[in-house]
């Protein structure tokens, strides 16, 4: 079995009718659990006192959020060689998702370094990378919507995805590119000096599961919808031809 099958709209959407309640709730198992965990049955750190607990929210949509940009990046490569229309309506599938992640990151990544850093924000360089990062996102599907052409527009927002590629590696890897900044390093590390403690590093796997989980999901949701509006556009054009 090929894995090129699953780009025929055909076959995408008969696995995925069948994934998608299992990948849903699996989701939603994780995410409960990890939150409930991380929340409730975590101790108050030392130093940032309660305010430690948004690590459940912050890290998982801020790993996701660029996570998402490197799926549709993936996706769009796929789609300027191979023309597998499947991985397009994914990548543009992906977009508001990543978006939404990226909010989220941003929010919360606010919310934890006010009491921190004394500010709600600083132009640290994975802050601002991380902004642009969603300024991309915005761009992306403003671009889906502006050119009528489907596959015109496929090409043109893969370009923007390789593009946006660069500050989605920048907010990734920044604080290892400069030392300067407020923005800590990596939460989780292969280097057991630099990861969190395992008192909240373990509830925290859990709820980036969760996160990855809700991902697929919402990618394969949305992927389904994108698919069939595709259909639907296609008989509305034989109707009016006809």
């Amino acid at each position: 079995m090929s894995l090129w099958e699953y780009a025929n709209p055909k076959k995408f959407m008969q696995t995925s009718s069948w994934a998608l309640p299992w990948v849903a709730g699996l989701s939603v198992l994780a995410l409960a659990g990890g939150l409930i965990w991380g929340f409730f049955f975590t101790p108050d750190d030392y130093k940032q006192g309660s305010t430690v607990k948004i690590i459940y929210l912050h890290v998982p949509s801020a790993m996701m959020a660029i996570n998402a940009w490197v799926m549709m990046l993936v996706a769009s490569l796929i789609w300027l060689v191979r023309r597998h229309h499947v991985s397009a309506l994914a990548a543009k599938a992906a977009g508001p998702i990543g978006l939404t992640f990226t909010a989220i990151a941003l929010v919360t990544g606010m919310l934890w370094g006010q009491p921190m850093w004394g500010t709600w924000w600083a132009w640290d360089p994975r802050l601002t990378s991380f902004l642009i990062l969603g300024l991309f996102y915005l761009g992306y599907m403003a671009l889906w919507q502006a050119v009528e052409d489907p596959d015109t527009a496929a090409d043109l927002t893969s370009v923007l995805c390789m593009v946006g590629s660069v500050f989605a590696l920048l907010s990734r890897y920044a604080v290892n590119f400069w030392n300067q900044g407020l923005h800590q390093g990596a939460s989780l590390s292969m280097d057991k000096e630099e990861n969190v403690s395992d008192v909240y590093w373990f509830p925290l796997l859990v709820c980036i599961s969760g996160f990855v989980l809700l991902f697929v999901a919402l990618v394969l949701m949305r992927t389904r919808t994108e698919i069939r509006a595709r259909r639907l556009s296609a008989l509305l054009a034989r109707e009016r031809l006809a």
